[in-house]
């Protein structure tokens, strides 16, 4: 995305097809997706979907397309990925110019509010197909009443701690429950020395946040519950349980790798997948990269509980969606289209395609890689909530989104204090948005 807000998706969503792309011929050469007609002499009709995902590209064009070409062979679409980090950028300057495709891959929250407020998305309040989505699913596409929807949710994300199975079998070590257990197990491996307990830096910032706050998080905030209650004022960031929350992550220091201060996301990736570590805290979209780059098990468990709870709180983020550029020249074929994206048929392609990148449909999927399963599992015992600073919380100055990526990163390297975090965060929400002042 444009800004530290939008970048939900880590560097994993890298441009590695950029060259295959560019020796294809443009898909709109014969049609015009936003102003022309867009079909051909035997009546068929060619849309063409934009996307940041470019790395999906044989997906789509092998698998997903095909299977809705064979149910709809009168509707082509063709799908034309843009450099995760340019996608904003060309895709406004594409929809003021008039040359934006007809399907318009969307990001959460504001960036496609904005599209909409603007007009360039169509509402989908009456599309067949989305009472199959949760209010949770529809918020990050959603006006923030609720009353108009306006992309298809298409897949979230969901955090939780990815381990090396040689290293716990070779020191007996089982997945915690608890964190009481967590930090046992902790100990246990920082006394063997042979791994680093916790592989995860602090030098990118986001991490800190995304896969140490807005992980372990929610448990401390009761998900939805505590998330609303910052948007609407009733809870405070330097509440007890925020404080706890951060209290928690400052504990994770003296077991992340020596120099962790200076280590990017892609050292630590690097140092996990090469076995050096036991423990990476992570989001599901790790799966196929390290599927791909290490060469031994792993397995996966959800956030410990702090102690005496009981109740357990995933962070099941939503990440992509789908909607209808309300420049197309096809809004029945679009919407044919989108129908299908709601769809258990869509659900199941998606999730068995790109493990880790999961449903928010109520329709039942069984993903076939194990480690996938395995995040999505969670879902059967806790409650899904999503970030606290993506909602209506990160419009103003300073974003509370990159405020918490800072302090967050401050906590572990033990320049900040956990309250003093806290209170800070709270500050920063006071200086603009106004539930929280008092």
């Amino acid at each position: 995305m444009s800004n530290r807000l939008g970048r939900l998706a880590p560097a994993v969503c890298a441009a590695l097809v950029l060259a295959a792309c560019g020796e294809s011929s443009d898909p709109r050469e014969n049609t015009d997706a936003g102003g022309g007609d867009g079909g051909s002499d035997d009546g068929q009709v060619t849309l063409v979907m934009e996307s940041w995902r470019n790395d999906d590209l044989a997906i789509w064009e092998d698998v997903i397309l095909p299977a809705f070409h064979e149910q709809h062979p009168n509707i082509r679409v063709t799908f034309q990925p843009t450099a995760p980090d340019e996608y904003d950028a060309a895709l406004d300057a594409k929809l003021s110019g008039g040359t934006a495709g007809d399907l318009i891959t969307c990001r959460p929250f504001d960036v496609s509010l904005r599209l909409f407020e603007e007009g360039h998305l169509t509402s989908l309040a009456d599309l067949e197909g989305m009472d199959a989505f949760g209010d949770v699913a529809r918020a990050a596409w959603s006006t923030d009443d609720g009353s108009e929807s306006f992309c298809v949710p298409m897949a979230s994300v969901i955090h939780g701690f990815l381990y090396n199975t040689a290293a716990f079998d070779e020191l007996g070590l089982t997945p915690p429950e608890t964190e009481e257990q967590f930090h046992e197990l902790l100990d246990t491996i920082a006394a063997d020395g042979t791994y680093a307990p916790l592989v995860m830096g602090t030098a990118d910032q986001w991490e800190a946040a995304t896969m140490g706050l807005q992980n372990i998080g929610p448990n401390y905030w009761n998900g939805e519950e505590g998330r609303q209650a910052l948007i609407d004022g009733a809870e405070r960031f330097d509440d007890e349980q925020y404080v706890a929350a951060f209290t928690e992550l400052a504990s994770w220091a003296e077991f992340l790798p020596s120099g962790y201060e200076s280590m990017t996301y892609p050292d630590a990736q690097n140092m996990f997948t090469l076995g050096r570590g036991a423990i990476f805290p992570a989001g599901s979209w790790e799966i196929a990269l390290f599927n791909e780059q290490a060469d031994f098990e792993m397995g996966a468990f959800g956030p410990p509980l702090p102690e005496g709870q009981d109740a357990c709180y995933i962070s099941d983020h939503t990440d992509i969606g789908i909607g209808m550029n309300a420049a197309t020249e096809h809004p029945d074929e679009v919407r044919t289209f989108l129908e299908w994206t709601t769809s258990a048929e869509f659900a199941d392609l998606y999730a068995n395609e790109l493990p880790g990148f999961f449903p928010m449909s109520d329709h039942d999927v069984e993903v076939d890689d194990p480690l996938a399963q395995e995040f999505l599992s969670w879902r059967e015992d806790c409650e899904s909530t999503i970030r606290n600073s993506y909602q209506i919380l990160s419009r103003g100055e300073p974003n509370l989104e990159n405020q918490l990526w800072d302090l967050s990163a401050q906590v572990l390297n033990g320049t900040v204090q956990p309250a003093d975090a806290a209170a800070q965060a709270q500050a920063g929400l006071e200086r603009w948005y106004e539930p929280q002042q008092r």
